[in-house]
């Protein structure tokens, strides 16, 4: 499980350090696609599969899961952490993620996110004051 929030630089290449607790599970392989709010999802390969695969179950006659499945896989890129633990972050995500240099990386269970650290702190900005008041509508039973 991915936890935390952790701030990594992007280096002049577009290499993002992997924060050193989640490295070795994802030594293997990770996927980076568009994620929501135009931060960068990073899954372990092996759990990115398993997201293709509930893909393939969802309606294709939906334009909905035709737009979704569209913009997840093709903006997808697979990568394999060099022997320091970085990955590439390709142009085009790294321009739709608004990435410079400063970037934060969050654990969100099953995958990281990836975000411009100024990005970043305007969403907590927005979103943290209704986190207590959302706990029982989002996720009933939770507390």
């Amino acid at each position: 499980m991915f936890l935390g929030t952790h701030t990594p630089r992007l280096d002049d290449k577009g290499r993002l350090f992997l924060p050193a607790k989640f490295r070795e599970r994802l030594s293997s392989g990770v996927v980076v696609t568009r994620g929501m709010e135009h931060c960068l999802f990073v899954y372990p390969y092996d759990e990115f599969v398993l997201v293709e695969q509930k893909m393939r179950l969802a309606p294709q006659s939906s334009r909905q899961v035709r737009d979704f499945t569209r913009l997840l896989l093709s903006g997808a890129s697979d990568e394999i952490p060099d022997r320091q633990g970085r990955i590439t972050i390709p142009t085009h995500l790294r321009a739709y993620a608004g990435l410079t240099h400063e970037c934060t990386v969050i654990g969100t269970g099953s995958r990281l996110e990836v975000w411009d650290s100024q990005a970043w702190a305007a969403y907590l900005e927005n979103t943290e004051a209704a986190f207590a008041d959302q706990a029982e509508e989002v996720v009933p039973g939770l507390f």
